[in-house]
Order: C-alpha cells, then structure tokens, then sequence
C-alpha cells in the first residue's frame, strides 16, 4: 500500500527564502493495489506536488510518505531502484521528459539497462512491441525517431508505455492525457482500468472532473493544498458536502446544453476562511467541516 500521511510541503520564498509558502498542508490518503484514486483540483491546489512527493522529486517538509510501511525519503540507492521499478509517474509535459538527442530506441532501452538486464532480444523486442501497441502505437512510427520528430500526444503514449515495460504496482498520472486528442484519451483510460484489473494502482491527478468521475474508484479534492472532500467516487460526485466541491461540479458544462441558453453560470468564489479537518459523514465519505 501507497499511504501519504500528514504530508506538508513549504517553499521558501522571497529574498534569501526568509517567507514562505504552503504548496501542501496535512494530506493523508492512501491508494491500494487495484484501485485508482483521482486528485482532483484546480491550478495550483497542489495535485502535482503530491504527485512529486510520491515520486521523491520534492521532499516533505512534514509527514510522510510510504510503501509497504516504510517512508520513501528514507530510502537508501540500491533501496531507490527499486522502488522506482514499483512506482512511477508519468506528467503532463511529455517533451520536458526527453533528452533531446536520444532517440526512442535508447529511451525504452534505458529500462532493460537498468531494470531487465538478463532479458534475451527476443523477448525484449516482444516487449517493446506490446507495450506500444497497447498505447495505440506503431512500432514503425516512433522507434528510430527523435522526441522533437514525434507529436506531443505519441511522446505522452511513449511515456505510458514505457511504464508499463517495468511491472509496476503503482502508477502517479498527472495530467497525462492532456495532450491526446478525444479518442485517444479514452483508449489511454480504458487502458489504465485494464492496469487496474491486473492490480496497479493509480493516483489520477486532475482537474477534469469528467474524467475523474469516469475513471475512479475513489475521489480526493484538494484546495488550496488541504483535502475538502474524499471518498468513493460516487459518493463524492453524487452527494458533495463541501461548498468547494458543489462549486466545481456546478461549473462543469453538460453536453445535452447549448451556450446562451442554460450557459453555466460562474462560480460563486469561496471564502478564505481555513477548512477544518476531515470528519466523516458516511461510510467511505469524509469533508472538512
């Protein structure tokens, strides 16, 4: 089990970092094997330094994260390895994640190299093969080419393809289908539910509630870096309880609706008054009164 618990992160800020600011204040969630848990939030409500957290990219300034009972920040190098052949991210900007001058033939094998050396080239070619296929893509169409050659939609499958050549349990999703055209993302959620079956776990981060509520089994909503609302993911959508997340839900255009006439009405803004922490109000349904 993936469990965040009172997780904090403060930035410093301002001249020689004498002010600061909470990008992340007490998270605690956990996500299991076999299920996937959408964060959801708008802009700059933390998802993707939770996200960073999980993945050792930013250290906690409190709380902690942990696999299997055991905190990630402690993790020593032969430790880290394997943990990232268990646990890894995918995020939003897909050309930020390549070298520019490797190609995908080099990028994929950097996997074998580091996590499958024993394997023969036969089955690492089959590997190769199925992994991209499974992302909707040629073999012929991407290996052989640069990054700056492909689009910004076939190099985010890339990255979800090259997850899916480790055997992973966990799986941090931030913003990956953003880029992918309107048949794409569903295949890519169709095939993350198919992980799911198999028994990965995925933390879906966010701010599209369609998706979220299309793809999860449970749903965390996070503002201003502190969890609102949290519980199944038909609970949260069918009933919220937290002003923040009636607000998000009423903002979401409905497709049976034309503009001018029933237009979505923007939202009302919150005040800034701090959310207390979570108390439940139901089986497997919990808000910050």
């Amino acid at each position: 089990m993936l469990r965040l618990d009172g997780v904090t992160k403060v930035f410093r800020t301002g001249v020689f970092g004498r002010a600061a600011f909470t990008a992340v204040s007490d998270v605690t969630f956990d996500v299991e094997q076999g299920e996937i848990v959408s964060l959801i939030g708008e802009s700059g409500s933390g998802k993707t330094t939770v996200g960073r957290m999980i993945l050792r990219l930013t250290r906690a300034t409190a709380g902690a994260v942990t696999m299997d009972g055991r905190d990630v920040a402690t993790l020593g190098r032969t430790d880290v390895r394997a943990y990232y052949g268990s646990v890894q991210g995918i995020f939003q900007d897909p050309f930020s994640s390549y070298n520019p001058v490797f190609k995908v033939d080099r990028v994929l094998g950097m996997i074998r190299t580091n996590y499958l050396p024993g394997m023969s080239d036969a089955d690492w070619k089959a590997k190769v093969r199925g992994s991209l296929e499974a992302v909707g893509l040629e073999p012929a169409d991407v290996l052989g080419k640069y990054p700056h050659q492909l689009s910004g939609g076939q190099l985010q499958r890339l990255l979800i393809a090259r997850a899916l050549m480790l055997e992973l349990r966990f799986l941090v999703a931030d913003e990956i289908i953003s880029m992918l055209d309107a048949s794409t993302r569903i295949d890519v959620l169709n095939l993350l539910g198919d992980l799911r079956a198999r028994g990965l776990g995925v933390l879906f981060v966010t701010h599209d509630l369609a998706l979220g509520n299309y793809i999860s089994d449970r749903t965390i909503i996070l503002r201003r870096g502190r969890v609102v609302e949290m519980g199944s993911t038909r609970k949260v959508f069918d009933r919220p309880a937290h002003p923040y997340t009636q607000m998000l839900l009423t903002s979401v255009p409905h497709l049976s609706e034309k503009w001018g006439a029933g237009a979505v009405e923007a939202p009302t803004a919150l005040d800034d008054a701090s959310d207390g922490p979570l108390r439940p109000i139901d089986d497997d349904h919990f808000v910050a009164i």
